[in-house]
């Protein structure tokens, strides 16, 4: 699960980390990033809110595989260079890449030991800043010696290989699907409305919402912003991004360990909304003049904090999820992140066309997440009253 998330996060990433090779080739705006990232995060809000149901009736290895599978032809068919196609490409792809998280959730859900439950989700989710990095050293690299479109279709590639290599393994993992679950958009309502009659899910819901809208700032225009911004080549600003990104990893077993052992989950994530809004403070702040390691040590810091919370509040999530339905109830969580994906992206391009600058899109990112820590922390003091 921990090498598909990788995969998954490689291909949705890779778009969006050569888009300055690509607005330069293509004589379009640089604003037209967050449109791409805007599409992709509708179709993952619509695969996040429906694929329960599909997870339980045909079992989370086979969506996984269907996943990639979506997501190879959706970077496979904007190599065409035609916009359109970067939008279909983009909504299948975010079709596909979205059942990712849901799919592992599901299975690690019913295997992981509950105590351990933060750690062995934030060991998964390291695939996510491994996929960051990759697409951050791999796709520039590619696109210096081949050009975008070779690197979308190598990395195209890896996902139709990843879909090959978990077919062994459905047998074993899949063995709870059950073929005569329904299929209703009745059950897409009853998990929404479900989570957010819980309140302890609605303020994970918020969370998402806030917290995934900032890392989809970060990971869609941080590189964009070194170079179109603030000078930087292609090849330098991602190898920024990836020593960020590599921090990322250590990070999210820490924050496993640390919630697993010693600090209640929910005041951790309060901690966490607030130290990757001061990060994004920060990292608005990042002056052309600056040395390349004081971009980088801001990055970290954002990375460490704003790309590495993920395991945390899905073992909240998988813990307060009805029996049976961690999937469904995960996806339906997801649903607000994707949402925080296609709105905070959209506001940033806005923010972008009537500035001129980044700065102010990612202050937006740091007002969102500095009001669920402000409150979190509030909540955990109220109850300690």
């Amino acid at each position: 699960m921990t090498i598909q998330q990788t995969f998954a996060t490689l291909g949705r990433s890779t778009v969006p980390l050569i888009a300055a090779a690509i607005v330069v080739d293509l004589g379009i705006e640089a604003a037209l990033v967050g449109v791409y990232l805007a599409i992709g995060s509708v179709a993952a809000f619509l695969t996040t809110l429906g694929c329960g149901g599909f997870i339980l009736r045909y079992g989370a290895v086979r969506m996984t595989q269907v996943g990639m599978a979506a997501l190879g032809i959706g970077l496979a068919i904007t190599t065409a260079g035609w916009l359109p196609l970067f939008a279909a490409g983009a909504f299948i792809g975010g079709l596909g890449q979205a059942v990712s998280t849901p799919s592992s959730s599901h299975l690690l859900g019913r295997l992981a030991p509950r105590h351990l439950a933060p750690l062995v989700f934030s060991i998964k989710q390291c695939g996510v800043p491994v996929g960051l990095m990759l697409a951050g050293v791999v796709a520039p690299a590619l696109v210096v010696e081949a050009g975008w479109r070779v690197a979308l279709l190598v990395i195209a590639q890896a996902s139709f290989l990843i879909v090959l290599a978990l077919q062994p393994l459905r047998a074993g993992f899949d063995v709870d699907r059950n073929p005569a679950q329904p299929l209703s958009p009745a059950d897409i309502r009853a998990n929404v409305l479900g989570v957010l009659r819980d309140p302890a899910l609605r303020i994970l819901c918020v969370a998402m919402f806030s917290f995934v809208g900032l890392q989809s700032l970060f990971t869609g225009f941080f590189v964009l912003y070194l170079v179109r911004g603030l000078g930087y080549d292609l090849e330098r600003a991602g190898q920024v991004f990836a020593i960020a990104i590599v921090m990322a990893v250590p990070a999210r077993i820490g924050w496993g360990w640390l919630a697993s052992r010693f600090v209640p989950p929910a005041t951790l994530l309060a901690f966490l909304g607030i130290g990757m809004a001061a990060a994004a403070v920060l990292t608005a702040s990042i002056d052309p003049d600056w040395p390349t390691w004081a971009a980088a040590v801001i990055a970290t810091a954002l990375s460490i904090t704003g790309v590495s919370w993920h395991g945390v509040l899905l073992a909240e999530v998988a813990r307060l999820s009805p029996v049976g339905r961690i999937g469904a109830t995960t996806g339906a969580v997801l649903a607000f992140g994707d949402a925080g994906a296609l709105v905070l992206p959209l506001l940033f391009s806005a923010a972008l066309s009537l500035t001129g600058g980044y700065a102010t899109g990612f202050l937006i990112g740091a007002t969102l997440a500095f009001g669920v820590g402000l409150y979190g922390l509030w909540r955990r003091v109220s109850r300690q009253r």
